[in-house]
């Protein structure tokens, strides 16, 4: 019964730290050429999950997040975007990870995550405004998911060592 106290403990923190980096994120003012473009720290929290607890979790902390986020200050567009590259990236993933860990490491995975979160958000665009063309926009955006994939998987990487330490010593004092 406690250990699942302090998972839901942990989730509840990465939820948290991953909606504190998406308030924060929306007060940066990002000079990129795409409108709209991001730098995705919110998803170390996903990723970090994914890492430690797995694909379930996972996409609790994807959901949750951006529905949060909106709640704080979005709109419904915002979260309509914001979930879909989430819950995307989020499976994107965990399928490298899974089945293709011996040739991607986090940061990799990070990447590819980014380039599905960025496709995701593209295609709800599309469907949105009934135009194809926004296409247009998804190398632009492909390019910017590449250091900003980069930068969450590092810091990620840097991260998930401590993390499960962490909850792997919650775990053994439960059992001690």
């Amino acid at each position: 019964m406690r250990h699942s106290t302090f998972k839901l403990m942990y989730l509840s923190m990465l939820t948290c730290i991953g909606l504190v980096l998406h308030v924060f994120e929306n007060m940066i003012p990002v000079p990129f050429l795409a409108p709209g473009a991001k730098l995705g720290l919110a998803n170390i929290a996903s990723l970090l999950t994914l890492y430690v607890f797995g694909l379930p979790d996972a996409f609790i902390v994807s959901v949750l997040r951006p529905i949060l986020g909106t709640l704080l200050g979005g709109s419904v567009s915002s979260l309509l975007f914001s979930l879909s590259g989430s819950i995307v990236s989020t499976f994107v993933m965990w399928m490298v990870m899974k089945y293709f860990n011996k040739y991607f490491s986090m940061v990799g995975v990070s990447i590819l995550g980014a380039l599905a979160h960025n496709a995701a958000q593209v295609t709800v665009s599309a469907l949105l405004i009934s135009n194809v063309n926004m296409y247009i926009y998804l190398p632009v955006l492909s390019l910017l998911s590449l250091g900003t994939g980069l930068f969450v998987g590092l810091v990620a990487n840097v991260t998930k060592d401590i993390l499960k330490s962490s909850v792997e010593t919650s775990g053994k004092n439960l059992r001690g």
